[in-house]
């Protein structure tokens, strides 16, 4: 099947992580009018095919048309009005390492994408996550592996957790780190990554749980 004429076009093959291939061509839509129409080509990998569609339905943006071809897969997605944020996740991360950090940071940057306002608290080990110069590792025997899984990671769209935390402010995302985890752990105010992140304990960030439609602890 033809694909119809477009403005511009997000090669976004050789990535397997839909969360990166969306969080380029929101960008890219971000820099186009009303109308104009982004063309998102892919690898033959079939999340891709439901998640573009959700991430659509999610925001207003139009699904015009998906095919696939001996180049892999295309979307074509027409700028729309964005939809008003109405839901709002809050999330706690507990944990420090590579792997375990793929799935809330993933989860977080999907419900930014979809439009959903995010709240993150970071607690325990995870308060490293925010310190400048923090590099994740694997756990156990593996650990000395770190740098090769990580490097894995990124080439497949997982981009280091900072970096993810970057992509997350500009979407809007609220960032909140637990005072007593940081003296636990040794994680200075002057050493975060980011300027005036709310230092909070429990209570305050129930506040915000209670008024989350969605709320995950991990």
């Amino acid at each position: 099947m033809q694909i119809a004429t477009t403005n511009a076009t997000l090669d976004g093959r050789g990535k397997s992580i839909t969360t990166f291939v969306v969080y380029e061509a929101s960008q890219r839509l971000n820099a186009m009018l009303d109308g104009e129409t982004l063309e998102i080509v892919t690898d033959d990998f079939e999340p891709f095919s439901a998640d573009i569609a959700a991430w659509c339905e999610a925001t207003g943006h139009r699904l015009v048309e998906s095919a696939s071809s001996s180049e892999g897969m295309r979307f074509l997605v027409e700028k729309r009005a964005q939809k008003a944020k109405t839901k709002k996740l809050a999330m706690v991360i507990s944990a420090d390492g590579l792997e375990e950090l793929l799935s809330p940071l993933g989860f977080a940057l999907a419900a930014a994408l979809e439009n959903i306002e995010v709240h993150l608290f970071f607690q325990g080990p995870a308060v490293h996550v925010l310190a400048h110069g923090f590099r994740p590792r694997l756990r156990g025997w593996s650990r000395p592996f770190s740098r090769f899984a990580a490097a894995g990671m990124t080439k497949a769209g997982h981009i280091p957790a900072q970096a993810k935390l970057e992509q997350l402010r500009s979407l809007g995302a609220r960032l909140y780190v637990c005072g007593p985890s940081m003296e636990h752990f040794k994680v200075s105010k002057e050493q975060l990554l980011f300027d005036n992140l709310p230092i909070v304990e429990y209570l305050t960030f129930m506040r915000v749980m209670e008024r989350a439609d969605i709320q995950l602890y991990l």
